[in-house]
């Protein structure tokens, strides 16, 4: 295998050869010419700038050539990593996006019960933990309860979880629902820097839950035509939020929608069509998309977003 990836880089005999030599001999008369500038002339700021770079040997600098060619620059490299841990994420925050399927014909009780336990978490944790919205959806996945909250980061998240464990009265609620649903999902997703999520309002109407599933490594491309295309969307709506997954499924991406009734959702989605901007963001992110659905959902009465 090392053997054909050598092929398909250099080709074979006197090809390959000459090929490497072509891509080296330039630095090598690089090397020649500024150390000539620097003995003609002494002062030259050219020959400084040459003796104060490491000196690599041409065997060196032929297997920096290959390594750039297999894996990138290095400066390629170290742009990514900061673009993806800092520039994507907020960082603020921890979000945990928990979906409950509810065995049918037991949504009412389900939802007595967790009107019951998520307050009484919120008070006992607030404000590490906080509780974004709960909502039953009303059209795509039926019996289905979507809960998101969020943590003062994953110390927070961690803590949390503990003493979850060790609370009698969040046990006992707890183990009161687990009769009552058929599955259970659990994911971390951190929120988008550009896209942070909406603070508690009574809006009313519906809420609608769009997921995307990436095709790997598209989360930034997807990200840079977003940032653009919420800025559309804003004339029009307020974005609610938007994350993307850490933990459980990856390569995901959730964004919340709030509109008064699903007669306007129609026209605000069909307006965005006229903002510049907006038919290019739809252009170039849905070849990144393997999967996509959505939910229509009505947030349960001690939901923050409502």
């Amino acid at each position: 295998m090392l053997s054909t990836a050598r092929t398909a880089l250099f080709g074979t005999g006197t090809l390959r050869h000459g090929a490497l030599r072509a891509a080296v001999q330039p630095l090598y008369s690089s090397r020649r010419l500024g150390s000539s500038r620097s003995d003609d002339s002494h002062g030259n700021h050219e020959g400084s700038v040459a003796a104060d770079e490491p000196k690599r040997t041409l065997p060196q600098k032929a297997s920096h050539i290959v390594r750039s060619i297999l894996h990138g620059s290095e400066q390629v490299r170290q742009e990514t990593k900061d673009t993806l841990s800092k520039v994507l994420a907020r960082g603020k925050y921890v979000h945990e996006l928990s979906t409950h399927r509810v065995k049918p014909g037991c949504m009412d009780e389900y939802k007595a019960i967790v009107a019951e336990l998520y307050p009484l978490i919120v008070r006992n944790h607030s404000p590490r933990v906080k509780l974004v919205g709960s909502w039953e959806t009303d059209i795509g996945d039926l019996d289905t309860a979507i809960h998101i909250w969020e943590y003062q980061g994953y110390p927070a998240l961690s803590r949390a979880y503990s003493e979850y464990r060790a609370d009698s009265a969040y046990t006992e609620l707890h183990q009161k629902l687990q009769p009552l649903l058929r599955e259970r999902k659990s994911q971390i997703m951190l929120e988008f820097q550009f896209w942070p999520t909406h603070p508690p309002v009574a809006k009313g109407g519906v809420y609608e839950l769009r997921s995307y599933t990436l095709k790997s490594g598209t989360l930034l491309e997807w990200e840079q035509n977003w940032r653009v295309g919420v800025e559309c969307r804003k004339h029009h709506e307020v974005p609610m939020g938007a994350w993307f997954s850490q933990l459980g499924s990856l390569n995901q991406v959730h964004h919340l929608w709030q509109y008064p009734d699903l007669q306007l959702r129609k026209e605000v989605r069909e307006a965005a069509w006229s903002e510049n901007g907006w038919p290019e963001t739809v252009l170039n992110t849905v070849p990144l998309i393997q999967k996509m659905s959505s939910r229509i959902m009505l947030p349960m009465p001690f939901s923050s977003l409502k």
